[in-house]
This record gives C-alpha cells, structure tokens and sequence, in this order.
C-alpha cells in the first residue's frame, strides 16, 4: 500500500468526511507530518506550515512545496484556497490540526498563517501500523470526537420539527422546498381537507420521511413506488378525495404529462383524486402558469385561506 493509500486510512480512523479522505487531503496529512514515502509513521512530527510556501526567507515550509517536492504532485499556485477550504478547514474542525498555533492572535489574512498537527492526532499518525493503532484510535475518538458526527449533529440541529396529530414528530432538512410541505401539512390541510390523513411526505434530503404503508396498500397506492408520487399525498377520510400536492419552488407543478403519470401509477386506487399545486408565492406561481393542467387546483402558501381553480365550470373535486 502506498504512502498514500495508508494516510486516506488514518483520516478515515480520525472520522474525516469522504470528501477529505482524498489525495490532496491524504498529502496534506503526510506534509504536515513530514513523511516521505520511506518515512515509518512512527516518524511523524509537529511540523508548522504554511500552504504554498516559499523558498526565499519563507517562515514556514509550505505542504504544497512539500507534496511537490517529496511527491512529485505539482498543484497550481491558484489551488491554495481549495487547499484551505475543502482540507485544512476540515482538519481544524476535526481536532487533527491546529490553525496558528504559534500565534493565535494572526490576522486571516496574514502571510505568516500556519497550521501544525494537534498533539493528539499526532499519537494517533505514530501509532499506525503498530499494535498502539486501535487504542489510540479510539482515544482521540472519545476525547476529540469524529467530525463526521459534528456535522451530522449540526444538521441535526437545523433541521425543522414538526408534529402530526398522532404525535410522530417529522424533522425535515432547511430550505424553501420543504417549508412549502409544511405549510400544506399544517395550513393547507385543516383548511382544504380537515380530517384528513396524512399518507406519504418526502423530503429534499429523505425522499420517504413519512409514509403510512397500511393506509396506502388498503387505497390500491403502490409502496414501492413512492418516488413516483408527488411531494404530499392527504387523504380526506369522510369525502374519500385523495389529495395529491406537488410543492413548487423551481420547478414541477401538476401538468397535463405528470397527471398522465399519476393515474397510470394509481390506477388502482379507486378513489376520487384531487390535484394540488402549491407555491411559496405568486411571482413562483406566475413563473409556471403555462404548464399547470386545467381541472386542477393551485394554493399558495402565503394565501393560505383561498385556492385557485384551473376548471372555468366547477369548483375543488376529484376528476
């Protein structure tokens, strides 16, 4: 195995992402441990350094200079940031470096910005290949922690709750897409549809967040092809309607092909369908008005009390 090869395995054990279980990354590792490829890892130091360096009167060697040199992998001047930004950022939030060690109070903008292996990193890089690995590994994993689980508690962390009748508590991903399907849960249902049954939702990172398998197979909705169903699917117990919403914030209203769609997809469900498109607002409505099917319906979130019949000889109903 490469010299490497071996690094992309020692950033694996130290819980970097697999973003940053690459070349570049595995190369920074071994510049800011000095390693050559002969080197033994029980070699590895503290070395501060720069990220380009240079070689007159430079204060710090730098890890692009080294990788150059000792690797023979020549990165443009201009890959600095990416160097920055997409493997040392990392390494600072996962505790394998430090940034500025030497001097903290550096401006980031300094050209003396330097960054040197943590302590405990270090007895982690020097125990590899030895019979200390796992120990160590799972020292700097209970007092430093991994960064995968930082970032999956960060996400964690912005995701929006939200609690059904029942008492599930859904917790969906940030963003406009997915406070569309809230407000239809939470504004559109018990204006439109009250009563009714949540049966299917997805979400922008989990496209099955919720689904109601035994409500759905009892109404002839094939399960195993939820990918295919629009964002929301409510189905109103007392009038026996099945409403199906797409939320629209770029792009995907209810047009005369996806209605083709959803009745081949639901041709056994024997219930009457009503066909909902939902947009944030009227300037995101406006931008799709060509391409929204006639003989459906169209609500808009922040016009929650009205609805907008695509049908000149009837109001809201199933086709």
């Amino acid at each position: 195995m490469s010299k490497i090869e071996e690094a992309k395995k020692v950033l694996e054990a130290l819980g970097l992402p697999k973003k940053q279980q690459n070349d570049r990354s595995a190369l920074t590792l071994l510049a800011l441990c000095g390693l050559q490829e002969k080197t033994k890892w029980t070699k590895s130091q503290q070395i501060s350094m720069s990220v380009v360096g240079n070689k007159e009167n430079a204060k710090y060697e730098g890890i692009m200079r080294f990788i150059a040199e000792h690797y023979n992998k020549q990165y443009a001047e201009n890959s600095r940031e990416t160097f920055r930004r997409q493997t040392l950022h990392q390494f600072v939030q996962a505790g394998v470096t430090n940034h500025n060690p030497e001097n903290p109070d550096l401006p980031t903008n300094s050209k003396d910005n330097h960054y040197r292996l943590s302590p405990e990193a270090l007895q982690v890089v020097q125990s590899f290949r030895t019979r200390n690995w796992k120990k160590e590994v799972e020292n700097f994993q209970k007092n430093v922690g991994s960064l995968i689980e930082k970032y999956a508690g960060k996400r964690e962390l912005r995701k929006i709750p939200m609690k059904l009748d029942d008492g599930t508590e859904l917790k969906f991903s940030p963003g406009k897409h997915n406070e569309v399907q809230i407000a239809i849960i939470k504004e559109f249902a018990p204006r439109f549809a009250p009563g009714s049954k949540l049966l299917y939702v997805g979400d922008t990172a989990k496209k099955d967040l919720y689904m109601d398998n035994k409500r759905l197979e009892k109404l002839g909705i094939p399960i195993d092809q939820h990918s295919k169903l629009p964002d929301v699917v409510i189905f109103d117990v007392k009038r026996k309607w099945l409403f199906l919403i797409e939320a629209v914030t770029s792009h995907g209203p209810i047009s005369p092909k996806r209605i083709i769609e959803l009745e081949k997809l639901l041709k056994e469900c024997k219930v009457g369908k009503v066909y909902v498109t939902a947009f944030p607002d009227i300037k995101e409505f406006k931008r799709h008005t060509n391409d929204i099917a006639w003989e459906t319906e169209v609500w808009l979130t922040d016009i929650p009390d009205h609805m907008i019949h695509f049908n000149g000889d009837r109001f809201m109903g199933p086709r």
